[in-house]
């Protein structure tokens, strides 16, 4: 059965971590809204993309631009199944939205599936969801999943991690992994 998945994103999301599961969650039928706090359906965000070129940190790059599906003020948390969180910048200032907060309060207060990935991890911990739970996410927002109660799962790149309704990995790499242990929490059966 298709099930409707919000995505809460924002201007320097990470492209890949945006444009990837949005269009494969749509691929396989369910339906998918991405907002943005203060924009309306038909804007756009600008992206981000990561990349890992053996330097410290992350480098990065221009991406596209995403026009949103969704309008902010017009979302109705409770008619959604799951809700995905990208990672980039944009986590970083959409943690001070206390709406954005209480929207991820309500998936994980219901037990919906929540899946985020790389930086997403910081509106996790912002939002207080993460006592008790294993998580993944960029390496560097691992002390933010602790200091939240969380247990960061120090997983490879490539990887993605399952704890009860919550699917995440480190980074864009992880999507194979990651988008299909999601659709596995959402019960999307693919056969060949």
């Amino acid at each position: 059965m298709a099930k409707k998945i919000l995505f809460i994103v924002g201007d320097y999301v990470e492209d890949y971590e945006i444009m990837v599961p949005f269009q494969a969650l749509a691929a396989v039928g369910h339906t998918v809204s991405a907002v943005c706090p203060n924009k309306k359906a038909g804007e756009f965000i600008r992206t981000a993309v990561h990349d890992f070129e053996g330097d410290q940190t992350y480098s990065e790059k221009p991406g596209h631009n995403f026009t949103l599906n969704g309008s902010f003020d017009a979302i109705k948390v409770e008619e959604f199944d799951a809700l995905v969180i990208p990672g980039g910048r944009a986590p970083e200032y959409l943690r001070l939205n206390e709406k954005v907060l209480q929207m991820v309060r309500h998936f994980a207060k219901t037990n919906k599936p929540i899946a985020a990935i790389c930086h997403g991890a910081q509106l996790l911990a912002a939002a207080d969801v993460l006592s008790g739970k294993s998580c993944s996410a960029y390496p560097a927002c691992a002390p933010e999943v602790t200091k939240a109660g969380g247990t960061y799962a120090s997983i490879e790149v490539t990887e993605a991690t399952v704890d009860g309704n919550l699917v995440t990995a480190p980074a864009w790499p992880a999507h194979p992994q990651w988008i299909a242990k999601f659709l596995g929490v959402l019960g999307t059966k693919i056969t060949h």
